[in-house]
């Protein structure tokens, strides 16, 4: 597609200011509100072979200190940890991970007489879940556990995406595995229990659940804990959502960015003004946009995500991304976007940044 074409195609409406509310009516044409394509205000040192996905970690005592994982998606790939200011701190990476794809972290595990925050990453070639401790990045289980264990064929064992789920009203914690290749049957996706007996970790399979339109795969998949939902990119169809608690059902909730995107539809994250509303972001892989729905849906139902605006990034390519809203020191006020960029980087940006004069901030 020409330059002028896509200029044409993708900014040619004006944008609902301060929008957190979606209109009446589907209106995919709604569009970024200037030409000019967000600066990031760090660019993180390169890893050495390809990154797929971040994940950010918030400092309890101090989040000027927060953290960013990031996988190297290699066959001798690595979890990467930079600071805020996108320096890699090399007593904190893990290497020698067999192709992880995404990482995601959770909070207050608790693990023998201790509670841990962790990180978890899919090591694509063996199959298995990757738990590492945080801040310290030590593996809590030594190699790994093993996923999609009785599924036949190494073609539906090809670990790709990964979630963190925690239940405030139970406690309990679950990891949402997805994978390259997966069946149309609705069990594309293979949600864990993460137990602990006397310190050592186990995963309990407690759902397979989640439609596949058989078009290209599943891999980017985010959840919102505050408000229980599990949302996931069916790449070259949209964004569907789920329950993320497993005992209320396997029922697909929504479908929705299914129009207004070049190729694939790739990662997803929030940005939280408060515990019900917010912003969903989803990248538009090689436009490299992030197109933005309201987290809370419409005024009349929750489970009707409109398009609001799409926002121009430097990055190239974007694949993984993740926001938060956490105010993480004098750089970011307001919180901070990362996104994966196909130039062995992750780009960081304040969020008022890519809010503009369109999006709210928390205050």
């Amino acid at each position: 597609m020409s330059k002028s074409k896509l200029i044409n195609g993708l900014w040619t409406l004006g944008i609902l200011a301060g929008a957190c509310s979606a209109p009446s009516q589907q209106n995919e044409n709604v569009t970024a509100k200037s030409l000019d394509k967000v600066k990031p205000t760090y660019v993180t040192d390169q890893v050495n072979h390809d990154t797929d996905d971040p994940a950010i970690w918030i400092n309890p005592t101090d989040p000027s200190q927060s953290l960013i994982v990031g996988t190297d998606k290699d066959a001798d790939g690595a979890l990467y940890v930079f600071n805020l200011k996108g320096k890699a701190i090399d007593s904190l990476t893990v290497r020698n991970i067999q192709r992880p794809n995404n990482v995601d972290i959770g909070y207050g595990l608790q693990l023998g007489d201790k509670t841990v925050d962790f990180a978890v990453t899919g090591e694509r070639m063996t199959s298995k879940l990757r738990f590492y401790s945080l801040p310290d990045m030590k593996e809590i289980h030594p190699e790994g556990i093993e996923v999609y264990l009785g599924e036949e064929g190494p073609e539906y064992r090809d670990l790709m995406g990964v979630a963190v789920y925690h239940n405030p009203e139970n406690n309990k914690h679950y990891v949402i595995a997805g994978r390259k290749n997966g069946p149309q049957d609705g069990t594309y996706l293979w949600q864990y229990e993460i137990k602990s007996e006397d310190g050592i970790l186990s995963l309990d399979l407690v759902r397979k659940f989640g439609e596949f339109s058989g078009n290209k795969e599943i891999e980017a998949i985010a959840v919102d804990n505050e408000l229980g939902y599990i949302y996931y990119s069916d790449e070259g169809v949209g964004v569907r959502k789920y329950y993320a608690d497993p005992e209320k059902g396997n029922e697909q909730l929504a479908l929705f960015a299914t129009e207004g995107f070049t190729k694939d539809h790739e990662g997803i994250s929030f940005y939280k003004l408060d515990d019900q509303t917010g912003y969903i972001l989803v990248s538009d892989q090689e436009a490299n946009l992030f197109h933005v729905f309201p987290r809370e849906g419409s005024s009349s139902n929750p489970h009707e995500h409109q398009l609001i605006t799409k926002i121009p990034t430097s990055t190239v390519s974007s694949d993984g991304s993740e926001t938060s809203s956490t105010a993480l020191g004098p750089d970011f006020p307001h919180g901070l976007f990362v996104a994966m960029s196909d130039d062995k980087t992750f780009q960081i940006y304040k969020w008022e940044d890519m809010a503009r004069d369109t999006l709210k901030s928390k205050n």
